[in-house]
């Protein structure tokens, strides 16, 4: 049971590692296509604001993996 509980966990930390690659990878470039090809700044906000939300998501994920590892081995 221990090397599942350990899988999931494995699985969690990567997604959630590549959850902020990625979107740290897209928020650059866009940032660089924004400069270039003059997008609008709605535009450049909501994308900002996506990127905040998936950094949060990422953080709480990232809180839950600790504390699940943390309560296994105390007990």
């Amino acid at each position: 049971m221990s090397t599942e509980h350990d899988h999931i966990q494995a699985n969690k930390g990567r997604i959630a590692g590549l959850s902020i690659a990625g979107s740290m990878l897209l928020w650059i470039a866009m940032q660089w296509a924004a400069k270039d090809f003059g997008f609008p700044t709605r535009l450049m906000l909501l994308l900002d604001l996506a990127v905040m939300a998936v950094m949060f998501w990422s953080l709480i994920v990232t809180f839950q993996i600790w504390r699940s590892r943390r309560d296994a081995n105390k007990g």
